[in-house]
């Protein structure tokens, strides 16, 4: 495939801004870049595809999000609202992740991975929950994954809130998929092993995941979301969260920490000193009202900090708007979280945490040699856009309606802004039927607990 007449954002370290450039692609590779004029000369019988002026950039990348929770989009909460994270763990997250089946878990997968494909989102970071449905769910998720053609790493959520078993049952299940993608070696899918969060794991279970999974695999966990992880993990252990999971050897250059809003310094020591990932997701703390983290302050003591999205629609950019706005109002200081943050976040290190699971494999940028793994974006500036100011225009900018092509692996999923890979209106005709039998469900699950 040959694209031409495109503007090219590269991602690469510097960033370039490439105008009226070319991209020659094989194999799902990038092989050449160069003027349109001279790729056009170099391949005469390569039926160019014209960008017609449009950006190109990478697709983005989001660290941490939740399929499952698709269906609560528009679900009545019974009784009052609730007051604070707990409340909302109990009242909305746990009934309905207990209320969902096989089709349930098919259907918010495959509505998350059109809406991702729809906004220029090209790999994702699945976290799991079903305990009901628990044994083949991770296979369930990967089928749909593998038919939109996206590019994502899954691992179910282990967890005592359901009991012993269905604790055993999901430390299987993250073996059981880890073992497969071993075996498979797919080139767009990837495991690790999901945790649920301190608060709903005991010692023993921590103990039990450390060792039912070798070293080289890492963990993908809920850290400090709320006060009341960290007032668990004290009363439990005596440590604060980091500290109990580091005794249990779950931090490591191969580990995602989510959120990390209630961490004290000596936590975010720990995460750099192990080499941890943590992400961070602004609409979503906005939303539960749960807090700040110091993202600024852990960027600058060398932690890894990426950006997702916790289950909100899959534009990235939302994420990089909110997260650009939140720490300037809540800090009450215009100056602080600067747009060369919020990139940092979302495009270099992000890139960099998809090539832990993507080994050998260039993600995130276009560079020659790296997967073509690209968006098409419809965006006509008004003011100049440079490699410099980029990331203002991105926030102040870019919306996700611009986006009118998505490629995996050199592979349209959507172009001209039509779906290739999924039908949009049997999916959501289907999920239309599926959501009402998940919420009468949920509502049982409410009922039992009330």
């Amino acid at each position: 495939m040959l694209i031409t007449n495109a503007n090219i954002i590269t991602w690469d370290n510097p960033n370039r801004v490439l105008t009226n450039h070319a991209i020659y692609i094989e194999g799902g590779y990038i092989r050449e870049i160069g003027t349109t004029k001279s790729l056009i000369a170099k391949h005469p019988k390569t039926k160019p595809t014209d960008a017609n002026g449009q950006y190109i950039m990478p697709g983005g990348i989001c660290a941490h999000t939740h399929f499952y929770g698709a269906f609560a989009r528009g679900m009545a909460i019974p009784g009052k609202p609730a007051k604070d994270f707990p409340e909302i763990l109990q009242k909305l997250w746990w009934p309905l992740d207990r209320s969902l089946d096989a089709e349930g878990v098919r259907y918010s997968a495959l509505v998350c991975l059109i809406d991702a494909i729809k906004h220029g989102t090209t790999t994702l970071i699945d976290h799991h929950a079903s305990p009901n449905f628990i044994d083949g769910s991770l296979d369930v998720i990967a089928d749909a994954v593998d038919k939109s053609g996206l590019r994502a790493v899954l691992c179910y959520e282990v967890t005592d809130r359901d009991g012993n078993e269905k604790a055993n049952a999901g430390i299987q299940e993250n073996l059981r998929f880890i073992r497969r993608m071993n075996n498979d070696s797919h080139p767009r899918l990837a495991a690790t092993f999901g945790l649920h969060a301190s608060l709903t794991l005991s010692g023993a279970t921590l103990q039990a995941c450390r060792s039912a999974a070798n070293d080289e695999v890492g963990f993908h966990v809920h850290v400090a979301e709320h006060e009341e992880d960290e007032y668990d993990s004290l009363h439990k252990s005596q440590m604060r969260v980091i500290e109990r999971l580091q005794k249990h050897n779950i931090l490591g250059p191969k580990t995602i920490t989510a959120h990390g809003v209630h961490l004290d310094v000596r936590e975010m020591e720990i995460l750099k000193e192990t080499e941890t990932w943590l992400t961070h997701q602004p609409r979503s703390n906005m939303n539960n009202g749960v807090g700040v983290a110091q993202i600024e302050s852990m960027m600058r003591m060398g932690i890894k900090v990426c950006l997702g999205n916790d289950g909100f629609t899959n534009s990235m950019w939302d994420d990089w708007k909110t997260a650009y706005l939140l720490h300037k109002v809540h800090h009450r200081d215009p100056r602080r979280m600067g747009g060369y943050d919020v990139q940092q976040m979302a495009v270099y290190n992000n890139a960099e945490l998809a090539e832990v699971f993507f080994p050998n494999t260039s993600i995130g940028k276009i560079a020659v040699g790296a997967i073509a793994d690209l968006i098409f974006v419809d965006y006509k500036p008004y003011t100049p856009l440079t490699d410099g100011n980029l990331p203002w225009h991105i926030i102040f900018g870019f919306q996700q309606s611009m986006v009118t092509a998505t490629m995996v692996e050199g592979k349209f999923l959507m172009k001209d802004r039509k779906l290739l890979t999924l039908d949009e209106e049997e999916i959501a005709s289907r999920a239309r039927e599926v959501a009402p039998k998940i919420w009468k469900r949920y509502e049982e699950e409410v009922a039992k607990v009330s």
